[in-house]
C-alpha cells in the first residue's frame, strides 16, 4: 500500500512536471531595435528564446513605436508590459534615485554583489514595481556632442538637447535645454534648433546624428547604464525554473556586454575619426562637475535614497 502511495506520489509529480507550461513576457525596448543600444538586447532575446524553449520565451512588441520612451517605465510599472530594455533616467520622474546607478563606480556584474545594488533593487521594487534583472552598456561614458566648437572653451549660452540625467550639468554649465525623445533629436538637429546633445560615447550614427556633429565635448563621465526590467508581479509569479533561465541569460548579458563594449568602441571611434568630429577636452573639472551636479539634483528630489546609495557608491571607491 505504501509503495503503490509513493508510485502515485511520483506519476503525480511527473506529470507535474511535464505539464508545466512555457511562459511568455512581452518586452518593449527604449530605442529602435537596429540601433546600437536595441540590438544587443535583440541578442539577448533571441538567447533567451533559444535556451528557454518549453520554460520562458520573449516576445519583443518594438521600440518607441509600440510604446514612447518617457512611458515605458509606467508601462512596466502597471503591468502594461512584463519586460523592459531601457535607461533608468527615463523613468526619473517616479524613481530620481534609481538613476544613482549611473554615478556607482563599478559595471553591473561587480556591482550586484555589493550594498549598492542590494538599495537600487529595493528602490525599483517600491518605486517601479519591477525586479532589476540586470544591465548592459556599462563601461561606456557619456559626452557632449556640439555642431559648433565651445566659445573660449566654455558652452554657455548653447542649446543642448538634454535628458533628466544631463540637466543638472548643463544648468551648471549654462546652456539652454531643449528636451525631445531619442527619435527627435536629428530633426531638431537639421532645424537648427539645437546645437548639440548628451549621448554615450557610441550609437551616434544610429539615427543620422553624425552627419551634424562636428565636436565631441571631453572627457566622459558617469556610466551608461541600460536596464532590463521585470515586472514585480510578473517576476513573483514566475515558476522558480523560468526565473533560474532568466537569471542565467542575464549572466550571459553581463558577460556579452564586456565584448560587445568592446567592438563597438573601436568601430565607433574609427567612424568618428572618418566624419571628422574633433575631440575638445574641457578638463577634469568638468567630469567632477558632472557627478557633484547630479548627486545634488537627486538628493533634493529623494533625500534618504540618496544618501544610503551615496554612501554606499563612495565605499567603492
Amino acid at each position: 500500500m505504501k509503495r503503490s502511495i509513493a508510485l502515485a506520489t511520483a506519476l503525480l509529480a511527473c506529470a507535474g512536471i511535464a505539464g508545466a507550461q512555457e511562459t511568455t513576457l512581452n518586452a518593449v525596448l527604449f530605442v529602435p531595435r537596429n540601433t546600437t543600444f536595441g540590438e544587443i538586447f535583440v541578442r539577448f532575446v533571441d538567447h533567451v528564446n533559444s535556451q528557454g524553449k518549453g520554460v520562458v520565451q520573449i516576445k519583443l512588441i518594438g521600440g518607441p513605436d509600440a510604446i514612447p520612451t518617457f512611458e515605458q517605465g509606467n508601462a512596466i510599472k502597471n503591468g502594461v508590459v512584463d519586460m523592459a530594455s531601457v535607461a533608468p533616467t527615463f523613468y526619473t520622474n517616479f524613481c530620481p534615485e534609481c538613476d544613482a546607478q549611473i554615478l556607482a563606480p563599478l559595471q553591473t556584474p561587480q556591482l550586484k554583489k555589493t550594498a549598492f545594488w542590494t538599495a537600487l533593487e529595493k528602490y525599483t521594487n517600491q518605486k517601479v514595481n519591477a525586479h532589476l534583472l540586470t544591465a548592459y552598456a556599462d563601461g561606456i561614458g557619456f559626452h557632449i556632442w556640439t555642431t559648433k566648437p565651445p566659445a573660449g572653451g566654455a558652452l554657455k549660452g548653447m542649446r543642448l538637447r538634454t535628458t533628466p540625467n544631463y540637466t543638472p550639468l548643463f544648468q551648471a554649465l549654462g546652456v539652454s535645454l531643449v528636451q525631445t525623445p531619442p527619435g527627435e533629436v536629428m530633426t531638431a538637429l537639421e532645424r537648427g534648433v539645437v546645437d548639440g546633445y548628451g549621448w554615450p560615447a557610441i550609437g551616434i550614427f544610429d539615427l543620422g546624428w553624425g552627419t551634424y556633429t562636428k565636436y565631441r565635448i571631453d572627457p566622459g563621465f558617469y556610466n551608461v547604464v541600460v536596464n532590463v526590467l521585470v515586472n514585480l508581479d510578473k517576476w513573483q509569479s514566475l515558476r522558480e525554473d523560468q526565473r533560474a533561465a532568466l537569471n542565467r541569460a542575464a549572466a550571459w548579458l553581463e558577460e556579452e556586454n564586456v565584448r560587445w563594449v568592446a567592438e563597438r568602441r573601436a568601430a565607433d571611434e574609427k567612424r568618428i575619426k572618418e566624419a571628422g568630429i574633433q575631440a575638445i577636452d574641457l578638463g577634469a573639472g568638468l567630469r567632477k562637475l558632472a557627478y557633484d551636479a547630479y548627486w545634488d539634483a537627486l538628493a533634493k528630489r529623494a533625500a534618504e535614497p540618496i544618501k544610503e546609495l551615496k554612501a554606499n557608491a563612495d565605499a567603492l571607491r
